[in-house]
């Protein structure tokens, strides 16, 4: 019955509106009506585009002040830097040309606006003009494409120097495995059509393959700062995408194809937490949480930062929640959790 007030309510409103404009253009009758814009129209124009100038450049800093805040913290990753570097440097160059050819378009707008009896100046072509401002688009888009490409190339470069830690993420809807190769840092063969959920082998590990006997299989992605840590990332189902934004990190996982990407973190979990900026973030998130929780609303318990691994395409109605938690930690403390991990050994061996 609400909505089908509502919807009356919202019918006769827009008639009420209709009515109005109707009278309004009827007042309009002995008014000049003509389509040719006098003097007054383009002066009326000329300060309305410099009034949308000063706008969209208020609502830019202001949007630039006020949510500031919510952008991503500073990298946890080696290669986080470079890419970082590469983006301000990039928004910098087109803040700067989009500033000045919309002042130029809004102000030219306003000073050459029409006047009775001026005629504007017709050029038919200018040569010296047109390489001006073709040659200098040339010259910045092919250094932004060239430091692009370094750029990518360097992050991209996937390779064992360095004594890597080799991790596999492994992707199905709706959840995140991550798999570590054991004492000996290799990880042991796996086949979806190997998978046997009866007898606990979830990722389809190859039981004859000796390199997967010491594996480790885990819910919660662990990482010890300052090492090299190699991904190779699986999916069972669908086209998933690792993303870990706090490292600066992305990439797809195809069915039937292992793709990969490395990084080396740089910043502990605990020492992040310590970063003003997410103490402060912690802080307002945890205000909203605590006006939940006094309302008895649901996901209101305090909250902790931490780093997260989500997948970043929509791969199904639970897409949302496809989350794992990555705990950033010394070498020491890294040993020491993994010496209290299950390997896949010991867990097939507890399903006999």
């Amino acid at each position: 019955m609400t909505a089908f007030l509502t919807i009356i309510v919202l019918v006769l409103v827009a008639i009420a509106i209709w009515q109005m404009t109707k009278i309004f253009e009827l007042s309009l009758i002995k008014v000049d009506n003509s389509q040719v814009a006098n003097d007054t129209d383009n002066k009326n124009n000329g300060y309305l585009m410099v009034g949308f100038l000063i706008f969209i450049y208020w609502i830019t800093f202001y949007c630039f002040w006020k949510y500031n805040k919510v952008l991503l913290p500073e990298s946890a990753s080696e290669h986080g830097y470079d890419y970082d570097q590469l983006m301000l440097i990039t928004f910098v160059i087109l803040f700067i040309v989009q500033a000045l050819t919309q002042t130029l378009l809004h102000y030219f707008s306003y000073k050459y606006h029409g006047r009775a009896g001026q005629k504007a100046l017709f050029y038919a072509d200018n040569d010296r003009l047109e390489f001006i401002w073709t040659i200098i688009p040339v010259i910045t888009l092919a250094a932004l494409i060239l430091y692009g490409l370094y750029t990518w190339t360097n992050i991209m470069d996937v390779n064992d120097e360095g004594d890597p830690l080799i991790v596999e993420l492994y992707g199905q809807q709706f959840n995140w495995t991550a798999r570590y190769g054991g004492n000996d840092n290799v990880l042991g063969e796996a086949n979806v059509r190997l998978i046997d959920i009866d007898r606990s082998n979830v990722l389809g590990l190859d039981e004859s393959d000796p390199n997967a006997g010491d594996d480790v299989i885990v819910k919660e992605l662990h990482l010890p700062v300052g090492r090299k840590v190699n991904f190779k990332m699986r999916s069972q189902d669908v086209i998933h995408s690792a993303f870990m934004p706090q490292f600066r990190a992305q990439m797809n996982l195809l069915p039937g194809m292992i793709t990969e990407f490395s990084f080396t973190p740089t910043i502990t979990t605990a020492e992040m937490r310590l970063k003003p900026e997410i103490i402060d973030k912690v802080k307002r998130i945890n205000k909203i949480r605590a006006e939940k929780a006094a309302k008895g609303e649901p996901n209101s318990d305090p909250w902790e930062y931490d780093f997260i691994l989500l997948c970043n395409k929509i791969c199904g109605k639970s897409h949302y929640n496809m989350q794992m938690k990555i705990i950033v930690e010394t070498e020491e403390e890294f040993n020491k959790w993994m010496a209290e991990q299950k390997t896949f050994q010991d867990t097939m061996a507890s399903t006999q």
